[in-house]
């Protein structure tokens, strides 16, 4: 693993920094909270001129052709800032699956449009039992003239208000003694019949969330995103990259939480002195450093693995989000201590910070469903954890 970052990847990291500084201030972040779709449509646009949109998307489609590490680095940079909109769900988790899962005829109209600006994807994968593993999966696809008939709902469906397609996840066939056989999915538009979303109302508002209910919504063969009743592998495909993807975001997150408490502590005074002279919060403001270098680590060491297809990815992905994610919620937990009494008001943005941090532990499997995955690939099968995805091409 060569741990140094090219010159053309040093160039990325700088400008994605001053185009967000400059582009996707807090406030712009408040702003969204209030939206209902939670999109600036003027930052998106920005995004797809510059060619954030495409990055992990073959050149012959209008994308730049990088790689996870590429993309982690722009991820950093947007988790310094919380940028908002539904570029995990649509850059990373979309780009991956139309790449991995579509055919050429879908790829060559929907991957250019996605480059551009103009489509926009949500994964609609757990249902009522919050289970992110393929036992969750109860929704059904039955085939029918042609085609095929969904029904059910899907719930927390992230970034969902803002969608234009949906990539849902669907039982077509019998689960038999292993529940990752018969998953399929499919490719459904948001204005199709049947289809409902109902916005929720959740703690953390930067990422939306919506309920979708889905009563006999009819799509083509041509929906079908990789192979019939073996969608489990592509979908643990984009779980692994959406869990380093959000190990990326929380390094930067980190970092700037870390900057805004180091930067309060010198100014901050209390019996004639800045609080940043106190042995504890200088012990505290080191252990937030210690935890921040080690999310760096750990996200640049996964996306490496993730690019080199290495053959322990899936658990290296697994425990790197189980170590981030909960190493995040620490750091910014620490920097509202440090800020005080101030740091609980809405005037201050470490309560954004936080609640971010504690929305992305539990995103694509809580801390300890991952551990348990990792388990399994191990030391073997563990009761209701899912098993590692074969390679895909």
């Amino acid at each position: 693993m060569d741990v140094k970052f090219s010159e053309e990847q040093e160039m990325l990291r700088e400008s994605a920094r001053s185009v967000l500084e400059q582009e996707c201030p807090m406030a712009l972040v408040r702003a969204q909270l209030d939206d209902t779709r939670g999109l600036p449509e003027a930052l998106w646009q920005r995004m797809a001129e510059l060619g954030w949109l495409g990055m992990i998307v073959p050149e012959r489609y209008g994308g730049s052709d990088l790689g996870m590490v590429d993309l982690a680095l722009l991820l950093e940079q947007m988790g310094r800032v919380l940028c908002p909109g539904p570029f995990l769900s649509t850059a990373l988790v979309g780009a991956l699956a139309l790449r991995l899962g579509a055919g050429e005829a879908q790829c060559q109209t929907l991957l250019p449009a996605l480059v551009r600006g103009e489509l926009r994807l949500a994964l609609a994968q757990v249902e009522t039992a919050a289970d992110w593993g393929p036992g969750g999966i109860q929704m059904r696809a039955r085939a029918e003239n042609g085609g095929y008939r969904l029904d059910g709902q899907k719930c927390f469906v992230v970034d969902a208000p803002s969608a234009d397609q949906l990539i849902v996840a669907a039982r077509t066939g019998d689960a038999e003694e292993d529940p990752r056989a018969g998953i399929s999915l499919f490719l459904v538009e948001t204005q199709a019949p049947g289809l409902h979303r109902r916005p929720i109302a959740f703690v953390e508002q930067i990422r939306k969330l919506a309920e979708v209910s889905f009563d006999a919504v009819r799509v083509p063969e041509s929906a079908l995103l990789g192979p019939l009743h073996g969608g489990w592998s592509l979908l643990e495909r984009l779980h692994d990259h959406a869990r380093v993807g959000l190990c990326a975001e929380a390094s930067g997150a980190a970092e700037r939480v870390l900057e805004l408490s180091v930067a309060y502590a010198k100014t901050r005074e209390q019996f004639g002195q800045a609080i940043g002279r106190f042995q504890a919060i200088q012990h505290k403001c080191a252990d937030m450093l210690v935890a921040s270098e080690g999310i760096r680590s750990a996200a640049y060491y996964a996306a490496w693995a993730l690019a080199e297809n290495e053959p322990d990815v899936h658990t290296t992905a697994c425990l790197a989000n189980a170590h981030c994610s909960e190493a995040w919620v620490k750091v910014a937990g620490d920097g509202i201590q440090i800020h005080g009494g101030l740091g609980f008001t809405w005037e201050e943005d470490l309560h954004l910070y936080f609640k971010h941090a504690r929305a992305a532990e539990l995103a694509f499997g809580s801390p300890a469903h991952q551990r348990e995955i990792a388990a399994q690939t191990l030391i073997g099968p563990l009761s209701g954890a899912s098993s590692p995805p074969p390679a895909l091409g």
